[in-house]
């Protein structure tokens, strides 16, 4: 079948060759990962029995990318996004280059591991949105979607394969020849972003720097109501369902008696739910609703940890882990939907870091509170613990909804270009922002219900701070103000208004009844005499 008939299909994306080589690479680079994993946290089980420092290492893992999220974000948006992949992949390379030697040489220690797990963590969370930002770099248009999800099937196929591949070698060979086995994953991505044909970035003089856009994606994230509703149903959620994570090596060796090998198909039938979950999510979303996926999601784990508890045989926990699979990518699905919904173009990557920061926050406190319950009163007891919450709290938080997610945030661009007598420097500022109204008296109140909605809408969109204020000498005339750091940032402002903050600009506009529009001018702060 020819790309252009195929095109918009499930598997269209791999028509392309430059997003083909690139989705091989990395399902590939990812089994490595995964079979990294499965040793050091295997290893960790002989180097410690207890319960909090085999939690440590899932939350070494997450930690680093709760804190670099963010700034992994902004960095996307401003680097050569190819060499900035490469320099992580090495990064990686030389943390299980390291891993093997000291396994090998019998010198891993409980805090080299750890520690050598946070720095892999560190380069999980640099790469991790810039691997999502450069798939509209890599297929056509209309094939985005199709190739957002492929990429969510190729993690799961390693998933399924990584770790029972990752057990397997280690209970045959050792650990240094799963390490290794990792690096040479590493060696095959790196190659495949050598050969990536990949065109230069064009210059664009509105260009954000680092500390602007991280401030701006902040100012987003506080500003966006129906982004704190997606934020908080992730961090409920995945702090109880990593009371799972966090114990699971201690439930395959302790609990169920297996070892490395099963441990690995533990997690390999945890990779084989999740592909199943995928494939029937289609018809799943047809019954349900975003907020019952995520209900039944937290339902299906909570009873998955409660049969764990029971240790039961271990045909019955792989078939139950398959569940938990299902459930699992049905909510990490969801949760992502959710989040890409409500956030525009120009600050997707950086919305998404931020639920990306609130996730791996929620597994990592999950797992260092876990592991010391767990210390304190048993695994089987954490585990019922753990169910029982999650129980609880889907059912509270199943009536706090998620956003339906159906605004256009397409840029509306019906701002006109402000009008200046001379050009002005872009890094100039602060810039204040007046827009004047003439209200008539009746229609006050609900003209002020109008425009109070307009302020998360200008500080999403860049504002620092914003009000509404009236003349003395004439009620009638009331002036909105907002302002914003840079004359720069304005500019990128008028680009970042959507259509759906068009139509609420317009809900306010029919209540001025002045000769014409309202009036709007820009002032610009004045420097110092004698400041450069």
């Amino acid at each position: 079948m020819s790309a252009a008939k195929s095109s918009g299909g499930t598997f269209a994306p791999l028509a392309q060759p430059v997003f083909a080589v690139l989705w091989i690479a990395t399902v590939l680079g990812n089994t490595g990962s995964f079979m990294r994993d499965v040793a050091s946290s295997w290893l960790m089980t002989d180097l410690s029995a207890s319960p909090a420092a085999v939690a440590m290492v899932q939350a070494a893992g997450t930690l680093p990318v709760f804190l670099l999220a963010i700034p992994a974000g902004v960095l996307t948006d401003i680097l050569d996004r190819r060499k900035f992949l490469i320099a992580v992949q090495l990064l990686l390379a030389s943390v299980s280059i390291s891993l093997m030697v000291l396994s090998q040489t019998d010198m891993l220690s409980v805090s080299a591991l750890i520690g050598l797990t946070f720095l892999g963590g560190i380069g999980a969370a640099l790469m991790g949105p810039t691997w999502q930002a450069i798939v509209p770099e890599l297929v056509k248009r209309e094939d985005v979607k199709s190739a957002v999800a492929l990429n969510s099937l190729g993690i799961n196929i390693a998933r399924s394969i990584g770790p029972a591949a990752g057990g397997l070698l280690l209970a045959a060979f050792g650990a240094g020849i799963t390490y290794g086995a990792d690096v040479a994953s590493y060696a095959v991505v790196i190659a495949a972003l050598l050969w990536w044909p990949r065109a230069k970035n064009a210059n664009d003089e509105l260009q954000e720097n680092f500390f602007g856009a991280f401030r701006a994606g902040l100012r987003y994230t506080r500003s966006s109501t129906p982004l704190h509703v997606v934020l908080l149903r992730a961090a409920i959620f995945f702090a109880f369902a990593s009371a799972v994570w966090a114990l699971l090596p201690l439930v395959a060796r302790q609990l169920l008696g297996g070892d490395a090998s099963f441990y690995g198909i533990l997690l390999g039938a945890v990779g084989v739910g999740a592909i199943g979950g995928a494939l029937v999510m289609p018809k799943l979303r047809e019954r349900l609703s975003s907020d019952g996926l995520l209900l039944g999601a937290a339902l299906t784990t909570a009873a998955v940890m409660g049969v764990l508890s029971l240790a039961p045989p271990k045909i019955v926990a792989i078939i139950v882990l398959l569940f938990l699979g299902a459930a699992w990518i049905t909510a990490l699905t969801t949760l992502n939907g959710a989040a890409q919904a409500v956030l525009p173009n120009w600050v997707r990557g950086r919305g998404l870091a931020v639920y990306l920061t609130v996730f791996n926050g929620a597994m990592t406190a999950g797992s260092l509170g876990w592991g010391a319950v767990g210390e304190a009163v048993g695994i089987q007891s954490t585990l019922l613990i753990g169910a029982a919450g999650l129980l609880v709290a889907g059912f509270i938080m199943h009536r706090v909804k998620l956003p339906a997610g159906d605004a256009d945030l397409v840029p509306s661009n019906h701002w006109p270009e402000p009008l200046v007598a001379e050009p002005i420097a872009h890094d100039r500022g602060p810039v204040l922002i007046l827009i004047e109204y003439k209200v008539e008296r009746q229609h006050r109140s609900a003209f002020l219900h109008a425009i109070n909605h307009l302020s998360n809408e200008r500080r999403r969109d860049g504002a620092y701070g914003w009000g509404v204020t009236e003349d003395s000498a004439d009620p009638e005339k009331i002036v909105e103000w907002f302002m914003v750091e840079s004359w720069a940032e304005h500019l990128r402002q008028h680009k970042r208004v959507s259509n759906a903050d068009a139509d609420l600009q317009g809900q306010v506009l029919a209540y001025h009844v002045g000769p014409g529009k309202p009036l709007v001018r820009h002032f610009l702060t004045i420097n110092r005499p004698g400041a450069a």
